[in-house]
């Protein structure tokens, strides 16, 4: 798993029948340094909007959600995160 803020929506009116219904939405790893080309796309299964901080799923973790079990994803959104503490000492 790993971090990232929601930084816009994906619009696909052709997709595979299982995400049909599904919010997709492009994502940038919070940490780092990414570049907008290392923007990446991740369904969302908890509500999440631009300008949030969430928690992805990625691979077979990804697909470990009930509803997209079948369905050809790579990353979900699993979570919104409402704080990170980390300790300043280890970096």
């Amino acid at each position: 798993m790993f971090t990232a803020k929601v930084v816009g929506n994906v619009v696909a009116t052709q997709k595979d029948e299982s995400l049909r219904g599904s919010k997709l939405l492009v994502i940038k790893p919070l940490f780092g340094k990414p570049k907008k080309e290392d923007c990446l796309v991740a369904i969302d299964i908890v509500g999440a909007g631009v300008g949030e901080r969430v928690l992805v799923a990625k691979g077979s973790a990804a697909r470990k959600v009930d509803q997209f079990s079948d369905s050809p994803i790579d990353m979900a959104i699993v979570g919104i995160i409402d704080d990170i503490e980390l300790d300043e000492s280890e970096f």
